[in-house]
């Protein structure tokens, strides 16, 4: 008996422990933002943008991988509101992902607590409003994910870290774009590029023969840009959360809703040197600007800003297919190599989604695979988990393009937990598309022209393709990739390109195993705001 009270003593005591570690390595961090609207003249004329905490951009998140968020919301518009955390997996947590089809607004002058983990990520993400068109006029913000101490990076850490989040603005108010939306036209020529919320040029210092890490997101509505630093090669080191093999770009194509990171070594002469973002695949091209600054220069950044990379999207492909992932990196990952590798998975399913813009009852729409999806007021998410009827069904789209004109629905495609499946972006319009999935990274496998077809997988990357949650499609082009649906939830696929997600572009992913375990989703939230037909029933 005392040989089993001791080794109860020891290893209750290890337990206990355990469990103390446990919460110690997963600090919570707790934030309480206003969202208000404000006066600022980013193209120097005054212009309603919208706050928080009286930012424009808004606070920027420093966490740590693991990190426990809650964030207390507090929507003083006079308009529902809500946050999305572009790029976090919201690990069995759906419930916090802030878009329509999983949570209820948050009307104006009340608040809601997000309650989410930065599970297993380290990289560059942002966040940004989902509801309406309030994206036009900010409440974004950028959200870095830096590395535990024991979990080795595959680079040195930098001397300094820059966020640049960097994207297309109009002068026109949020409300005026919508309703222009509204009535059939379409999106103008965007005004300007901003650069951290700044059309004049800003500033970034550093020591010279010192390294510092740019975070660089396209927090746009619609249009890609190209990045380049005068003088200076930049070494791609993390792709939206993934580790690539570390080359040398002297620029870098960001499409709408990417992000990623290079580190800049100053080896340079002691001056300044213009930092340009120009807008891509646009007749007319804007720029915008901001300095990198020696600490020891005395000459101001001169001559011609560094020369654009040529204008076809050929060049742009041809540059994303070189980024490719970083095999021996010790870090997050989707998948490790050590247990299984993503080329050598059986699919399950192929599902084809192709964008199309056409009429709908005489206006502009956007459609996908024929569906022009239209929000419920009950978001899915709440009528799965309280069996609502007449919410939405399976049947309104389909796994595959059909033919015939374009009609309104509500877009939910259905997904067995853990299947492996393959997801193809076929873009038969003139113009470049980006997608984004919530929930996930995915492996972009393959990038093309023309119509996809089964013999197209010859050309897949089946080794080192990078992963990441948004990925552009060329003008009458495709775009492949693959998916370990590990995570349960209900899902947001959506252009990245807002008037376009705004009008219909975007559908869901319900991924669903009937089982009810805490291991393969956690319960609804407490706090979860019920509406529409969920109004008035209990979590």
């Amino acid at each position: 008996m005392r040989l089993a009270g001791l080794l109860y003593f020891i290893f209750g005591g290890l337990a206990c422990l355990s469990s103390f570690l446990v919460e110690a390595d997963d600090p919570y961090r707790y934030y309480t933002w206003t969202v208000t609207y404000g006066t600022r003249s980013p193209l120097g004329v005054p212009q309603q943008v919208i706050l928080i905490n009286g930012q424009f951009p808004g606070p920027q998140l420093d966490v740590v991988t693991n990190d426990n968020i809650i964030l207390n919301l507090n929507n003083k518009l006079d308009e529902p509101f809500l946050l999305t955390w572009n790029g976090i997996k919201q690990r069995k947590n759906s419930w916090q992902d802030g878009v329509l089809g999983t949570n209820c607004p948050i009307p104006p002058n009340t608040n809601y607590t997000y309650k989410f983990q930065t599970k297993d990520q380290i990289g560059s993400f942002t966040y940004f409003p989902s509801t309406l068109m309030h994206r036009a006029a900010g409440g974004f913000g950028g959200l870095n994910v830096y590395q535990r101490p024991l979990i080795p990076v595959p680079y040195l850490t930098p001397d300094g870290d820059f966020t640049l989040l960097i994207g297309d603005w109009y002068k026109t108010d949020h409300k005026t774009l919508k309703q222009s939306l509204d009535s059939g036209k379409p999106l103008p020529f965007p005004n300007a590029i901003l650069i951290n919320g700044h059309a004049q040029p800003s500033s970034f210092s550093g020591d010279q023969g010192k390294t510092y890490m740019f975070r660089i997101s396209n927090v746009g509505l619609s249009t890609s840009f190209n990045f380049r630093i005068q003088g200076h090669n930049m070494k791609l080191v993390e792709v939206e959360g993934s580790h690539p093999i570390e080359n040398l770009y002297s620029s870098l194509d960001v499409h709408v809703g990417q992000s990623l990171a290079v580190l800049v070594t100053l080896d340079q002469p002691p001056k300044d040197y213009y930092i340009v973002a120009s807008t891509r695949f646009t007749k007319r091209v804007l720029n915008a600007t901001a300095v990198l600054h020696y600490t020891n220069s005395r000459t101001p950044a001169s001559g011609p800003f560094p020369a654009p990379p040529p204008h076809q999207a050929r060049w742009s492909l041809l540059q994303a297919r070189s980024i490719r992932w970083n095999l021996t990196a010790n870090a997050a990952r989707p998948n490790p190599q050590g247990s299984y590798h993503y080329g050598t998975i059986p699919l399950k399913r192929t599902i084809v989604l192709a964008n199309s813009a056409g009429l709908i009852n005489g206006k502009q729409r956007f459609a996908v695979n024929s569906v022009s999806y239209i929000a419920p007021d009950t978001p899915l998410k709440l009528a799965d988990y309280f069996n609502i009827t007449g919410v939405f069904n399976f049947n309104t789209i389909q796994a595959l393009p059909t033919d015939g004109p374009a009609s309104i629905g509500t877009s939910v495609l259905p997904a067995n937990l853990h299947d492996f499946d393959e997801i193809v972006f076929q873009n038969n319009e003139k113009t470049i598309q980006s997608w984004h999935l919530d929930g996930y990274d995915f492996w972009v496998v393959g990038l093309g022209k023309g119509q996809w077809t089964p013999a197209n997988r010859k050309q897949y990357n089946l080794i080192d393709a990078v992963t990441r949650h948004t990925t552009q499609v060329y003008p009458n082009s495709w775009t492949a990739i693959l998916i370990s649906l590990d995570n349960q939830g209900m899902w947001n696929i959506r252009s990245a390109m807002w008037a376009r997600q705004y009008l219909g572009q975007q559908l869901y992913l319900r991924v669903w195993n009937a089982k009810h375990d805490l291991t393969n989703e956690y319960d609804i939230p407490p706090n979860a705001l019920l509406c529409g037909k969920a109004k008035g029933l209990h979590t």
